[in-house]
């Protein structure tokens, strides 16, 4: 077990102390970070990237909103920690926007669009044409701007170097997974397949769907960049948090997002990972599965009521989502997953429709 540090010293220990520091801090500072950089969205000279920058913002708020929940742990950080979340989530939500409703297929535009996550994590990397193998181009310095606001950030967090490699390798497969799964439809398959050959046998015990979800999260990103602010890290520390949030803290975050947009992705001729399962009942037992996992992994860390209290908060956010009862097999796999939920996940499920409503 990881020791405590001071730095945790004042974590919210409960379901109410995490959602109290929420709503009176954690909100309104996204909100002031969304409403900047829609700002600058709205002021994009070509038009196309406008409307998915725009569009990536209006659907994809709650990421923002969620993932900022890790400046909850130590307030005296939430200054450096919602700029950089937001910041670094925006340009996850823009680029998924633009690689899913794309003008092109071509994996070089994907991959050089996605040079600026890997250089948003790195505050020594000079900034890239991302816009070089695409014809919309002017954005009127939205993406590289985004870029350095993250990279400024870093620049704060004390430890950042201790977790710094381990920062890139979780962006490095999230860039992967998103060149992978936007190419042309008759190859993504086979490629997601080769990929998954490289790295199967590190992770025995989860499937290749499992792996490419656990890929597509930013959740272990945001947690060490929450724990590269604490000045007394320890190198040991920033891989004990990659092993509990990867694959099944960050797998359990993907699956979810894609069990509620079964339906949705079906209708746009998007790629599903909860798709590849056999049936409702696989769906339910491989998500239990992973659960069981992530939480044993979160019992590992140092902090590790907070680390429960994002399990159930996922659990509690995805399966509250308006698009769970629209689709009969979804809503039938929600009921088996939040039989005999304890009270925490009851809890979060009552703020994740409020938070919604109030949104």
């Amino acid at each position: 077990m990881v020791s405590r540090s001071d730095f945790l010293a004042s974590s919210p220990r409960n379901p109410f102390q995490l959602m109290a520091r929420v709503y009176r801090h954690v909100l309104p500072g996204v909100r002031e970070q969304l409403q900047f950089w829609r700002s600058r969205a709205e002021a994009m000279p070509d038009p196309e990237l406008q409307r998915q920058a725009i569009a990536s913002m209006t659907a994809k708020q709650f990421h923002c909103q969620g993932g900022a929940v890790y400046a909850a742990v130590n307030l005296s950080l939430k200054h450096v920690l919602i700029p950089l979340i937001v910041a670094f989530q925006t340009i996850s939500d823009y680029l998924d926007n633009l690689c899913d409703r794309s003008t092109s297929l071509d994996p070089e535009d994907f991959r050089r669009l996605h040079q600026s996550m890997l250089d948003a994590v790195d505050p020594a990397a000079p900034l890239h044409d991302y816009y070089a193998f695409r014809d919309e181009k002017d954005d009127g310095g939205y993406l590289s701007d985004l870029v350095k606001t993250c990279q400024a950030s870093i620049r704060l967090l004390p430890s950042y170097h201790l977790v710094e490699d381990k920062v890139r390798t979780l962006v490095g497969l999230y860039c992967d997974l998103q060149v992978y799964k936007h190419i042309r439809r008759d190859l993504r398959e086979e490629a997601l397949d080769a990929w998954w050959q490289q790295h199967r046998s590190d992770y025995p015990e989860i499937r290749w769907n499992e792996f490419a979800a656990a890929t597509g999260s930013t959740l272990g990103v945001f947690m060490l960049f929450m724990a590269a602010g604490d000045p007394g890290l320890q190198r040991e520390q920033a891989g004990t948090i990659f092993d509990a949030y990867f694959p099944y803290i960050c797998g359990l975050h993907i699956l979810l997002d894609y069990l509620i947009d079964q339906e949705e992705d079906e209708q746009g001729g998007d790629l599903n990972f909860c798709s590849y399962y056999e049936d409702a009942d696989t769906t339910v037992e491989r998500i239990a599965f992973i659960v069981a996992r992530a939480r044993d992994r979160a019992g590992q860390l140092d902090g590790s009521a907070f680390h429960r209290m994002i399990i159930e908060g996922l659990l509690a956010l995805y399966l509250s989502d308006p698009k769970v009862s629209e689709q009969r097999q979804v809503r039938r796999v929600s009921r088996e997953l939040m039989k005999g939920s304890p009270w925490m996940r009851i809890f979060f499920f009552v703020n994740s429709i409020w938070i919604r409503k109030t949104s």
